[in-house]
């Protein structure tokens, strides 16, 4: 249960910081993208080293940045079916999970990660 609260208190830090960060920068839209996903990993990334030490968080870390270079490729191919090929919203977002999927775990698979 500690652990728990933890993660909500340095969470709902980190957020609110990682938010008034975001607010003072132009645009306006870099606060939705600074909001929450960097926070949320930095709050687990510190709880990791209290818990497990940092040569288990540097694995952690690495895994976490396979998942930003799939999203980021996933992100690219829904731009491209949307765009490109015109296909609708749904199927576009299906079609391009399978490439998160294949770069998330090539990457993990090739590289390392998490023990």
């Amino acid at each position: 249960m500690t652990e728990y609260l933890l993660r909500f208190v340095a969470g709902g830090i980190i957020v609110s910081a990682f938010a008034i960060f975001g607010d003072m920068l132009k645009p306006k839209s870099f606060a939705g993208l600074l909001g929450a996903a960097p926070s949320v990993a930095l709050a687990t990334l510190g709880i990791a080293v209290v818990q497990h030490g940092p040569q288990y968080a540097a694995a952690e870390s690495w895994t976490m940045i396979y998942g930003a270079v799939a999203l980021g490729c996933y992100s690219l191919a829904v731009c491209h079916l949307l765009m490109r090929f015109r296909l609708a919203a749904l199927p576009a977002t299906i079609l391009a999970f399978v490439v998160w999927l294949v770069v998330s775990f090539g990457l993990l698979a090739g590289f390392g990660g998490a023990a």
